[in-house]
C-alpha cells in the first residue's frame, strides 16, 4: 500500500464549514434529431431531468463524500429551487442550519439542456439558462448570515470560502468570516474570484486556477519560473501562508511563505469534463487540512481527486473509494459481492454523492473476452456498475442439466475482480425483475441480441426517467460455444 493510499484509508471526519454561493444545478437530458422550424436551433426532446448541488454547495457535497462533517453557510430564496437545494444537502447529511432564506431573492439556479447519444460520455450541452441576482444582499440578511456562521464555527476544523461572485461574499461578510476563524485558530481556504485578492487577506490558503492567477497578479503561469513568481505575488497580495495554483493538465503548484515551491504533476487520465475540478480540489484540501495533514500531502491527495473528477461527466463528488482505485488500491473482490439488502444501503450513499447506477445481469458461466468488453461498455454508461448474477439453481432452470460449469461463488468472485465491476449481487429468480426493482438503476444495459426479446426491467427503469442501453456483442464469443468446443475436444 502506498503512503497516500494509507492516508486516504486513515482519513478522519473533520468538521468543515463551507461559506459561499450555493446554487442549484438543473440538467435536462434529451435527444435531438431535427432543427426547429422557428429558428436554426436543435429541438431537444427531454427524457429526464436531474438536480444537483452547485457552486459552494458542490464543494460541500464533495467534502461530505470524502467523509467530513459539513456545515453549509449561505443564502437561498424562498422558492422551489431553494427548497430543492436544501433537500439535496440534507439528504447528503450536510448541516443546513446556517443557510439563510431571503424573501424576494431567487435562489441561484443554472439550467443546462444536454443532448446525449448512446453513451453518457457522448453528450453536448446545447444551452445554459441562469436565474440569479448578483446585487448586494440587504444589511439585515448579512447580519443574519454572520450570526449563523458564528454558531456553526464552534468546533470547526477548517473553513472553506467558495466565492462565485453571486453576492454572498461581500467585503463585509468575507472579512468577518476570515477574522472570526483566525480568532479561534481555524484554517481558512479560499477559492477566489475577481482580481481584488486583498479582500482575502488573513486567510490561510488561496486556490486560484491559472487564468485567475494571471488576472490577479498580472503574471501568466506558463512555466515553472513564471508560476512560482505568480505564487509569490499571491502571497504578497493576500498575506496567506500558501498559494495553491491549479494548472489543469500540468498539475498543481504550491508556493508557501516558508519557501516551499513545488509543482505536483497530474497523472494522465482521459478527460471528459473539467466541470467541478476546482470544487474537488478545495474540498479535498479542506478535509485533509482539517484532519491536520501536511500541506504537501493534502495537495497530492487533491491532485489525485481532481484527476478522478475530470474523468466524469458534470460536477459529481469524488469518494475515498474512487481515490483509492485511482491509486491502484482497489477494494478486494470479495467485498464487492454483497447481499441485496447491503447493496441497497450502499447505493443510497452512491446516489447521495450524485453518482449514477448502471445495472446489467447474466449467468457469466465461463467468462470470456466478450463478457469483459460488454461489462466495460456497461460501466461507461454511468459511475457505478452493479452486476446481477443468476444463482446456480437459476442457471440450471435456464440452461439445463450440466450448467453452470462454474458455481455461483466462483462466478461472482471472478466478476468482482474485473475493474469495471463495482458490485455483484446473486439472484435466484428466473429473471432479475425483483432485483431491478430494489436496485432502481439509472441505466439498464443488455446485449443488443435482446432488441426483439423485450428487456426485463425496462418499464421499471424508464418509469423513473432512466435509460435502457443495448450494448454491442463480440461476434463468435459465447459460453455455450466454449462449452461445446471443450466437449468435442474431450471426445
Amino acid at each position: 500500500m502506498t503512503d497516500l493510499a494509507r492516508t486516504v484509508r486513515e482519513l478522519g471526519s473533520p468538521v468543515v464549514v463551507v461559506v459561499g454561493d450555493a446554487m442549484l444545478d438543473r440538467y435536462l437530458f434529451g435527444e435531438t434529431s431535427r432543427i426547429s422550424p422557428e429558428a436554426p436551433i436543435p429541438v431537444v426532446r427531454v427524457l429526464r431531468d436531474e438536480e444537483r448541488a452547485g457552486g459552494a454547495a458542490s464543494v460541500a457535497m464533495n467534502a461530505r463524500a470524502l467523509g467530513a462533517r459539513v456545515r453549509m453557510v449561505g443564502y437561498q430564496g424562498t422558492d422551489a429551487a431553494g427548497s430543492s437545494l436544501r433537500r439535496l444537502l440534507e439528504v447528503a447529511g450536510i448541516d443546513t442550519s446556517a443557510i439563510v432564506a431571503v424573501p424576494g431573492r431567487p435562489t441561484t439556479q443554472k439550467t443546462r439542456v444536454v443532448a446525449e447519444g448512446r453513451s453518457h460520455r457522448n453528450r453536448q450541452q446545447v444551452v445554459r439558462v441562469d436565474h440569479e441576482d448578483t446585487t448586494d444582499y440587504p444589511a439585515d440578511a448579512e447580519a443574519h448570515l454572520m450570526a449563523a456562521y458564528e454558531k456553526v464555527l464552534a468546533g470547526a476544523d477548517a473553513v472553506i470560502v467558495s466565492d462565485y461572485a453571486k453576492g454572498v461574499l461581500s467585503p463585509r461578510v468575507t472579512r468577518f468570516v476570515i477574522d472570526r476563524a483566525r480568532d479561534v485558530g481555524v484554517p481558512v481556504l479560499v477559492d477566489p474570484k475577481g482580481s481584488d485578492y486583498a479582500r482575502y487577506r488573513g486567510a490561510t490558503i488561496v486556490t486560484p486556477n491559472r487564468p485567475e492567477t494571471a488576472q490577479a497578479t498580472g503574471i501568466e503561469p506558463r512555466d515553472r519560473e513564471s508560476t512560482f513568481a505568480a505564487g509569490r505575488r499571491l502571497l504578497e497580495l493576500t498575506g496567506v501562508e500558501a498559494a495553491v495554483v491549479t494548472l489543469d493538465k500540468d498539475g498543481i503548484a504550491i508556493v508557501t511563505r516558508a519557501g516551499q515551491e513545488e509543482i505536483v504533476p497530474t497523472t494522465p487520465r482521459e478527460v471528459y469534463d473539467v466541470t467541478g475540478a476546482g470544487d474537488v480540489v478545495i474540498a479535498t484540501l479542506g478535509v485533509a487540512l482539517g484532519d491536520k495533514l501536511p500541506l504537501s500531502c493534502a495537495v497530492h491527495l487533491a491532485n489525485v481527486a481532481a484527476g478522478v473528477e475530470v474523468s466524469k461527466v458534470g460536477a459529481v463528488p469524488v469518494t475515498r473509494d474512487e481515490i483509492l482505485e485511482a491509486l491502484g488500491e482497489t477494494q478486494p473482490a470479495s467485498n464487492r459481492v454483497v447481499p441485496l439488502a447491503t447493496l441497497v444501503e450502499d447505493l443510497a450513499e452512491v446516489r447521495r454523492s450524485g453518482r449514477s447506477v448502471v445495472f446489467t445481469n447474466g449467468c457469466f458461466d465461463v467468462l470470456h473476452a466478450g463478457h469483459v468488453r460488454y461489462l466495460a461498455a456497461a460501466r461507461r454508461e454511468g459511475d457505478v456498475l452493479v452486476v446481477g448474477l443468476n444463482s446456480d439453481a437459476s442457471v440450471r432452470r435456464l440452461k439445463g442439466e450440466g450448467r453452470p460449469v462454474n458455481g455461483q461463488d466462483d462466478r461472482a468472485e471472478v466478476l468482482a475482480a474485473l475493474a469495471s465491476v463495482n458490485y455483484v449481487v446473486v439472484f435466484d429468480d428466473d429473471t432479475p425483475l425483483e432485483t431491478i426493482r430494489s436496485v432502481q438503476p439509472d441505466v439498464l444495459v443488455k446485449g443488443e441480441d435482446w432488441r426483439d426479446k423485450g428487456v426485463v426491467g425496462r418499464e421499471v427503469v424508464e418509469a423513473r426517467g432512466g435509460r435502457v442501453v443495448l450494448a454491442p456483442l463480440v461476434p463468435g464469443r459465447s459460453t455455450t460455444s466454449i462449452v461445446e468446443k471443450i466437449r468435442k475436444q474431450g471426445n
